[in-house]
């Protein structure tokens, strides 16, 4: 009975959390939901500048100028809200965390919103400008460069996520090696498998052009070799503390 009870009561904080997060979510939203449009421009303005002179984007579907900038918002909504959502996931599994997976988790959770944005700011301010020059430079003659605004943002948002998730590599290896599932010395072995596991993640994410695919692949290389050294870190100040303990 009281394990019943004990289940209800963490449905019930469960959802409370959720409706917190929700409501966080819609209240960012509605705010920016007056500059939309500005929103979007923001968003399109590496493609358009890439377009050529008297070329611009196009709305294949009768409703897409008015859904695209409100997905935008949407979008942008949840990067704004992301710290509070991340809070009340960390607020629902924090009673259940030993004292010293308290002290990890933070820096993680923490660490972990600012790679995703970084990420993303490195798709929006490197790649996306070099991606669409490339293009652009390449549209064969008598073929007018016209993208519709519903595949753009399909597009950007596939990438925004790419880089995003990318850029947890470190976050990965971290956990990885202090969980015990995978030791520092197998990783290190391992290092040929995931350079070239990093260039099929980006053959697979962007497009086919060998500047982009690099943009990806060699990120994720390096951040691999700095959750690689993050971890030999933690590693050699757990044993010196073990040490103490043990004297």
């Amino acid at each position: 009975m009281k394990g019943s009870e004990g289940f209800i009561t963490h449905l019930i904080e469960l959802r409370d959390r959720l409706l917190k997060a929700m409501a966080a979510l819609f209240i960012v939203f509605f705010i920016l939901f007056y500059w939309a449009r500005d929103i979007y421009s923001l968003l399109a303005a590496p493609l358009i500048a890439a377009l050529p002179e008297g070329a611009t984007m196009i709305a294949v579907e009768v409703a897409a100028p008015f859904f695209v900038p409100v997905k935008v918002t949407l979008f942008a909504s949840l990067v704004v809200a992301l710290p509070f959502v991340l809070y009340q996931i960390w607020a629902f599994i924090a009673p259940g965390l030993y004292k010293h997976e308290k002290r990890l988790v933070v820096p993680l959770i923490a660490t972990s919103t600012m790679l995703f944005l970084i990420g993303c700011l490195f798709a929006y301010l490197i790649v996306f400008p070099t991606v669409f020059h490339f293009v652009a430079a390449f549209t064969p003659e008598g073929v007018e460069m016209n993208t519709d605004i519903q595949k753009y943002f399909d597009f950007v948002l596939t990438i925004f996520l790419a880089f995003g998730l990318a850029f947890e590599t470190p976050i990965a290896v971290v956990i990885l090696t202090r969980m015990g599932i995978v030791s520092i010395e197998k990783l290190k072995e391992s290092r040929p498998y995931v350079i070239v596991g990093a260039f099929v993640i980006a053959a697979i994410f962007t497009p086919p052009d060998v500047i982009s695919q690099l943009l990806l692949a060699f990120p994720i290389w390096i951040l691999y070799e700095v959750g690689l050294f993050i971890s030999g870190i933690l590693e050699k100040k757990s044993l010196k503390k073990d040490q103490v303990e043990d004297s």
